[in-house]
């Protein structure tokens, strides 16, 4: 899919390629050929796709809270208010909380949409409910039984003559993946963690950016394209997890073919620059952060720059072990006081995310880029507090969120929707989250009534409900 290394370059075999210590599992499966998985059901590809639109989505695992963040009700009841206040940003009229200043003075730059919803409550029925458009069959899946939106972004517009992944990601996401499209349409991880599809919340966040050891580093390249690869072990670990037909149906070639893809496609000095933060001034790298998160960002935003159409990133934070056991956003009461830990993040969001932000429209990529910061529901408008300690938390919510956009061409400094006084569900505007990806294939060109066929052979419409959002077009 990313083409190949050049004919003067012998094949290396599936052995050596061990030997050397191997790549990620998005490497890897990158370059199946999908013609005896995929075909279009019901119309041709839609000929008006969009080439020149990107998507940095910035995904809080474990699901948010839009009633600290932004959707506060700092009149309704203190079971449910919590404790912080909601400030006054440099649009009249919308506020958020208090933990993000400098998002704050950026608000004639996103849109907030207050009024999303869905019907799943589990983090990987959530994800992939909020991700493909279609309720899973399972509950606590690990992967999409439906593509995710990266995945029907790179089959639709994945161009192998860019030399760069149509979609990359950090890590995968609980219950994401390509779904019956096949792995030849999953992301490319330079470093994946496998416990981040397991539903496991207290592994240590999976860098985008090059760490700067060669030891460790997958990403990390010689001058004469010999890849310092990554730990064998985590190699072996990854090939397990690999989906059982794809032994039954790749053949030894196939995945001969698809290591050279990846060697190619990594050996590209277009890809080697495009995750290389040193090219960034110290002022820039200053402004996002010398943070996870900070370099993460700039990352996803020289990804874009470089052509990639998708970049998906986890946001992840390790807490203090005082304040909680997990790195996403997964906060009840038994895994975190959810009020410590934001007082614990949010200052590093708020320096990243304001400095991707500002960049986007600084750098004259508004037009063309969107981000977006959400996760896969909203936490319980009241507080619980089932931990012993009686620490303070909140529990899964699907029935109300909060998603900060920006950019992408669409229409900035609004609030989209409204919850009702205690932020339950919504009372104006009331939106499924298929009307969001609705809306980004819009952007894209891609026409998600048209279908495919699934595992099964039955067709299956890209979305099988929702109208783009007509209030940012």
């Amino acid at each position: 899919m990313f083409g190949s290394l050049p004919r003067s370059t012998p094949p290396i075999s599936r052995r050596e390629w061990l030997r050397l210590g191997g790549l990620s599992l998005g490497a890897l499966t990158t370059g199946l050929d999908p013609a005896s998985r995929l075909l279009f059901a019901t119309e041709e590809r839609t000929p008006s796709t969009n080439n020149d639109f990107s998507v940095i989505l910035f995904w809080a695992n474990g699901g948010p809270s839009h009633i600290d963040l932004f959707d506060l009700k700092p009149n309704a009841p203190a079971e449910y208010a919590g404790p912080f206040r909601p400030i006054s940003t440099n649009v009249p009229g919308i506020e958020i909380t208090e933990c993000l200043p400098r998002v704050a003075q950026c608000a004639d730059k996103f849109t907030l949409l207050r009024s999303l919803h869905h019907q799943r409550a589990e983090h990987s029925g959530g994800t992939h409910r909020f991700l493909t458009g279609y309720s899973s069959r399972q509950a606590n899946l690990q992967d999409a039984e439906h593509p995710e939106l990266g995945a029907i972004v790179a089959e639709q517009l994945g161009d192998p003559s860019q030399g760069i992944p149509p979609f990359i990601a950090n890590t995968k996401l609980y219950g994401s993946g390509p779904g019956y499209l096949g792995p030849g349409f999953a992301p490319y991880m330079p470093t994946p963690n496998p416990l981040t599809s397991t539903g496991n919340n207290t592994y240590d966040p999976v860098p985008l950016y090059t760490t700067g050891d060669a030891a460790t580093d997958a990403l990390a390249i010689t001058s004469q394209g010999v890849l310092t690869l990554n730990r064998r072990t985590s190699l072996l670990r990854e090939l397990d997890t690999l989906p059982r037909w794809v032994d039954a149906t790749a053949s030894a070639t196939a995945v001969d073919r698809f290591q050279q893809q990846a060697f190619g496609m990594l050996a590209s000095r277009k890809t080697q620059e495009a995750f290389n933060l040193s090219r960034e001034t110290i002022e820039t790298r200053q402004r996002y952060g010398d943070s996870h998160w900070g370099k993460s960002l700039l990352t996803c935003r020289r990804l874009v720059e470089a052509g990639v159409r998708f970049v998906q990133c986890q946001a992840t934070f390790r807490l203090k072990p005082e304040t909680g056991r997990t790195c996403n956003w997964d906060d009840h009461s038994v895994n975190s006081d959810i009020f410590t830990a934001y007082r614990e993040k949010l200052p590093s969001l708020d320096q990243s995310m304001s400095a991707l932000i500002e960049d986007l429209f600084a750098r004259g990529l508004d037009q063309r880029v969107l981000f977006i910061f959400c996760g896969e529901f909203g936490r319980t408008p009241r507080i619980a507090y089932q931990d012993k300690s009686r620490r303070p938390g909140r529990d899964h919510w699907p029935r109300a969120m909060s998603v900060l956009l920006a950019g992408g061409g669409l229409k900035m400094g609004q609030v989209i929707g409204a919850t009702n006084s205690k932020a339950e569900e919504p009372v104006v505007r009331p939106m499924d989250s298929n009307c969001l990806l609705a809306t980004i294939y819009h952007r894209f060109g891609i026409d998600y009534h048209q279908s495919y066929l699934d595992n099964a052979g039955r067709p299956l419409p890209i979305l099988p409900s929702g109208e783009p959002i007509a209030e940012l077009l």
